[in-house]
């Protein structure tokens, strides 16, 4: 999915026994959408501390995260984007990350659960929760 950033909580959910949120993530993952360097780190961070995996698998996701999904690398940039977002809009510096990442890689959507559905982050750039049920009209 050109154009599009996600979030390691939405990749870890690639990771989860819930079927029906492991197949968004799966779909989201699988279209191409961009992660960054600090989405890796994340996901490590969980996969090892919270879902006690051991370093092995850990290294395999991690490599067919590195080959199916284009990576964005955190630059010093990055980091200084960052603190104006979380200035701005009061996310976490961490949150900020992401969404100082997806500006700058041009996105328009950033998949994730953790910031507020259909909030506008920066020019042209929306969040989406993936795996809330569309509403009918």
């Amino acid at each position: 999915m050109p154009g599009s950033f996600i979030d390691s909580n939405v990749v870890l959910y690639s990771l989860s026994k819930d079927e029906s949120k492991q197949r968004r993530a799966l779909e989201l993952l699988a279209s191409g959408g961009l992660i960054s360097t600090q989405v890796l780190g994340e996901v490590a961070n969980v996969m090892r501390r919270k879902l006690g995996y051991e370093v092995p698998a850990i290294r395999d996701v991690l490599l067919r995260l590195i080959g199916d999904c284009p990576l964005h690398p955190l630059a010093p940039s990055t980091v200084l984007r960052a603190l104006d977002v979380a200035q701005r809009f009061g996310f976490s510096y961490y949150d900020s990350l992401i969404v100082a990442a997806a500006q700058e890689a041009g996105c328009a959507i950033v998949y994730s659960e953790d910031l507020q559905h259909g909030q506008v982050v920066g020019p042209g750039l929306t969040v989406v929760n993936p795996f809330l049920e569309p509403v009918e009209p």
